[in-house]
């Protein structure tokens, strides 16, 4: 019987969090929502573009730090917190073209830091699988010939020997990411890792390919997804890690 009542305890608790977790992303849904309605225009950048393309951001990590509170700023969660707020300063870099590179940077410490979160909430068994070995190698092999594809573009810029080990440096650390996300075995994070991908390639060839009409949507649709994805990913981690915890404990007594 004790395990019937912790199981029904989980449950609840779980639809509790879910009602919760929805509550809390509706600032989300509002700023994204704002900025797709007003679209400011690339050509006028303002600190109030900054703000308006930022705030879908701040607020997933506010959700973050309403969820876990004071654990928000330690272990797997606080490297998702640091990686949202590194991502909005790279947000607002992006909003002035001169800034193109510091907002990479930005950019690359916070994939830096879902590394670090996604290492340490790894599952042992799913690195001995071999459908997911084979979507690394293939995620690898993907950023690899990605790169190769971007180089003759990189080359012809006047900032090509600035630009170009930035890119690739750049290349690695997302793919390094997306790779670490697949062994969580998480699939709200592995998504947020593959969205970001998705995001980060559209504005490469809108970048320096050749601009593409809906080039700048479809960048900050999957954007936008993927860090909701990672962000609520983390918080609902610590969640099932309670409730396996409590179910455990219940068994052993028995």
């Amino acid at each position: 019987m004790d395990i019937l009542e912790t199981q029904a305890y989980c449950r609840r608790k779980e639809r509790r969090t879910l009602a919760e977790l929805v509550t809390s992303l509706l600032p989300f849904f509002v700023s994204s929502s704002t900025y797709f309605y007003l679209w400011l225009p690339d050509s006028s950048p303002s600190p109030f573009s900054a703000a308006v393309k930022s705030a879908p951001v701040l607020s997933l990590a506010g959700l973050v730090w309403y969820h876990k509170g004071g654990r928000s700023l330690c272990g797997s969660i606080g490297a998702v917190l640091a990686g949202l707020l590194l991502s909005a300063a790279g947000d607002v870099c992006l909003i002035w073209k001169e800034l193109f590179l510091p907002g990479m940077l930005f950019f690359a410490l916070a994939h830096v830091c879902y590394s670090l979160s996604f290492s340490s909430r790894s599952s042992p068994r799913s690195r001995l699988s071999p459908s997911l070995l084979l979507l690394s190698l293939s995620l690898w092999v993907f950023a690899g010939l990605s790169l190769l594809y971007f180089l003759p573009h990189l080359s012809v810029r006047k900032d090509s020997s600035v630009i170009t080990p930035a890119v690739c440096v750049y290349t690695f650390l997302i793919a390094m990411m997306a790779n670490l996300a697949l062994v969580t075995s998480r699939p709200l994070t592995m998504a947020g890792a593959l969205f970001f991908m998705t995001s980060d390639l559209t504005l490469a060839c809108h970048t320096f390919v050749a601009p593409l009409p809906w080039g700048r949507a479809a960048v900050m649709t999957t954007y936008y997804l993927a860090q909701a994805l990672i962000a609520v990913g983390g918080v609902r981690e610590g969640s099932d890690v309670v409730a396996d915890g409590l179910g455990n404990r219940k068994r052993k007594r028995k």
